[in-house]
């Protein structure tokens, strides 16, 4: 059932990428918001944007490194399936729930706290998607999913900040 839902995801993620071509009436779609940009100014924008999703895929491959070899339900470099378009827009929702199944099972931070990191983190999965739409949808998609991505990658480190306080290692202090 799963690869049905990421093909059948993939297709529709693509047909919405894709709409500028098949339906122009409709608008020039994110194509068209990054070309307004002009050349250089689209590739500096494409760049920062790809290089924060960088840093926030190292980010949740902290988060999995940190949890336990038998509570993890995908592979730390997993996370870097953000970088295969169009997939990712699908495969996203697959990697907030490994995360938080894996989160879960670790059992060391708070049930509260794991269900408002998933909560942000398919909110930012379904706004994200919502941005592709034609017209004035893509705005509020775009205006709630930034802050919703901005959420959950702070949710994240401090997640990896509490994980990763039981690898830390205290030196004896120098006897006087």
């Amino acid at each position: 059932m799963t690869i049905i839902i990421k093909t059948v995801g993939t297709l529709l993620v693509t047909a919405l990428l894709t709409q500028p071509l098949w339906v122009p009436g409709w608008g020039a779609g994110v194509l068209g918001e990054t070309a307004a940009f002009g050349m250089p100014g689209a590739v500096v924008a494409v760049a920062g944007f790809f290089g924060l999703v960088a840093v926030y895929c190292r980010a949740l491959q902290r988060t999995l490194t940190l949890i336990r070899d038998g509570a993890r339900a995908a592979a730390p470099a997993s996370v870097w399936w953000m970088f295969a378009i169009p997939y990712n827009f699908t495969e996203d929702f697959f990697i907030v729930r490994a995360l938080t199944r894996s989160m879960t099972a670790d059992g060391r931070l708070g049930a509260a706290f794991i269900r408002r990191w998933a909560v942000a983190g398919y909110g930012a999965c379904v706004f994200q998607i919502v941005s592709l739409v034609p017209g004035p949808a893509a705005y509020v998609g775009g205006a709630v999913a930034l802050p919703l991505w901005a959420t959950h990658w702070i949710m994240t480190v401090r997640a990896n900040r509490t994980l990763d306080t039981e690898h830390q290692v205290t030196a004896p202090l120098p006897s006087p």
